[in-house]
């Protein structure tokens, strides 16, 4: 078997990955799924085209290469984690699943539905995912009218703010898509956008999604709209013309047991412990991403010597937990 290639992150990543690909009959796309990141931004990465801070798509493919044996990193640390160390970005089921949506609605320009509990995850992936080339991310909140869309997608997009009717603001913002291709629009907290009164905000982005009749049968951008499990329901009750255009669907399902021991990996927690942080991230009534995530937090704050690796007791969490609402 060939020996693994010892490098530093300054050598030239992108003809590493190249080669590893050529040699592996890996195809861009495969690829791209592998280190979570979408084929249109590794692509222009491989190619010397990609327009962004390379930090991120560079450490995705370090990563995934040292993980798979292909290199050896001269920068590497030791794996024994302190207090204060955890992941940047943790590829749980869920978070796989949301950035799979993103990919294929982005490179297919289709239309996603993503709706999960509070506290999953949701906001943070597709933040995440946000950092990509060509991808608009709106929050929205339940004060947020028609207009205040609109300016955030223009905003967002940077187009300048105009002073006519939505509809011609409306029009302007499809005009964009149309010229600037392969862009995704990320739509969260959109069930705060709708209600039984009206769906006046949801109908703003089903018609800058939706092609108009002189265009072809094919939209201009890729969206996606995420929200709370209601999200479904309302979209079914309210807007079935919405609903009938998704081309892609999913429920977040929250930590499993395996995924929390995976994160807590390294982290020197006694059995019982270990036990509690489970508890804390996958039970059905409060049990979320979030809570176990401030819950570290918590630790790291009442750890003095974050370079040493403490052992964290069931004391430790409770005392850790003491300011928390759980």
């Amino acid at each position: 078997m060939e020996s693994a290639k010892v490098i530093n992150f300054r050598n030239d990543v992108a003809a590493i990955a190249r080669e590893f690909m050529d040699k592996g009959n890996i195809t861009m796309e495969d690829f791209s799924k592998k280190i979570h990141f979408s084929r249109t931004a590794l692509t222009q990465y491989i190619s010397g085209k990609y327009g962004s801070d390379p930090k991120n798509i560079e450490k995705a493919i370090m990563d995934y290469l040292v993980q798979e044996g292909a290199v050896v990193t001269q920068t590497e640390k030791p794996t024994v984690k302190t207090y204060a160390s955890k992941p940047e970005f943790f590829a749980s089921r869920d978070a796989k699943n949301i950035v799979a949506i993103c990919q294929s609605c982005q490179e297919y320009k289709g239309l996603g539905i993503i709706a999960g509990k509070s506290g999953y995850g949701k906001t943070f992936t597709l933040k995440h995912y946000s950092k990509m080339d060509r991808v608009c991310y709106i929050y929205c909140d339940d004060t947020m009218g028609c207009r205040d869309l609109v300016e955030a997608i223009e905003d967002a997009l940077g187009i300048p703010q105009k002073y006519g009717s939505i509809t011609k603001r409306v029009k302007s913002i499809k005009k964009f898509f149309s010229v600037n291709k392969g862009y995704l629009l990320i739509i969260d907290e959109a069930d705060k956008l709708l209600n039984k009164y009206t769906q006046k905000k949801m109908e703003i982005l089903r018609t800058i999604y939706d092609p108009t009749e002189k265009d072809s049968d094919e939209s201009e951008v890729g969206l996606v709209i995420a929200g709370e499990p209601k999200l479904e329901s309302m979209i079914k009750s309210y807007l079935p013309r919405f609903a009938n255009r998704a081309d892609f669907n999913i429920r977040l399902e929250g930590l499993t047991k395996k995924e929390v021991e995976k994160y807590l990996e390294g982290y020197n927690l006694t059995g019982d412990a270990l036990n509690e942080m489970i508890s804390r991230a996958t039970n059905n009534q409060t049990g979320c991403f979030r809570v176990l995530n401030k819950t570290l937090r918590n630790i790291v704050r009442l750890q003095p010597d974050q370079d040493q690796d403490v052992e964290i007791t069931l004391d430790v969490i409770n005392k850790a937990s003491g300011m928390m609402m759980l």
